[in-house]
């Protein structure tokens, strides 16, 4: 999405350090593309870690990119904000096109040289197209609220963080009005998101060390 902003912190480089160090052995013994998924709700750090694990993969020799959720909203984001003040029940799965972003994976890891993939313009509040380059990539890394969802990914990475353990994050943030609306919506995602949990291969805990999901109590 263009005109987000991303604050990295300390935290984020560690987890998405020990993702790659779980990921790595996998990566280099796939012969043809990986697909990652990064997952977890508003504020738990998916697209900062994201950002950093694709910085760490193509250092290791595995250039890597990113796919937003948010770029595959049915509406932009102020349009989908003012529909959802009207109407709580708008929010949920259906406020995304999974099936695009399921279809630009699959066709990544079916070797395509580049995808189509929507773009949102977030200061205009619109929705555009962009053509990604992917010849030369190994990894793209899907991340979003509920892109544990998506089916054509190989390894799914969810962050065990909920609304209440980010809401100082999601201050600084400051991309929504913190208010009680914002938190009728993060509780409505909390159901939903939490429920994806036990599909991760993954889980970055409340500390931000990722282990496997096995070793989860």
């Amino acid at each position: 999405m263009r005109g987000d902003r991303l604050v990295i912190r300390d935290e984020h480089r560690k987890a998405a350090r020990q993702i790659a160090e779980l990921l790595l052995p996998e990566i280099a013994e796939t012969p043809g593309r990986f697909a990652i998924s990064v997952a977890g709700e508003s504020g738990a750090g998916k697209s900062e870690i994201a950002a950093v694990l694709a910085e760490i993969l193509t250092e290791e020799g595995f250039t890597s990119a990113i796919l937003q959720q948010d770029d595959y909203f049915v509406h932009p984001p102020k349009t989908n904000a003012e529909m959802r003040a009207k109407n709580i029940n708008h929010v949920g799965v259906s406020e995304v096109h999974l099936d695009v972003m399921d279809q630009n994976l699959k066709d990544f890891l079916e070797g395509k040289k580049a995808i189509e993939k929507p773009l949102v313009i977030f200061e205009q509040d619109r929705i555009t197209k962009e053509t990604l380059e992917l010849e030369d990539t190994k990894v793209l890394i899907a991340e979003g609220t509920y892109t544990t969802l998506l089916e054509n990914t190989q390894k799914y990475v969810f962050i065990d963080r909920n609304y209440l353990d980010t809401r100082k994050v999601r201050k600084l943030r400051a991309r929504e009005a913190q208010d009680d609306l914002l938190e009728k919506i993060l509780k409505i995602e909390h159901r939903i998101i939490s429920s994806h949990k036990p599909k991760a291969h993954i889980i970055v805990t409340k500390n931000y060390e990722a282990v496997k999901a096995e070793e989860v109590q």
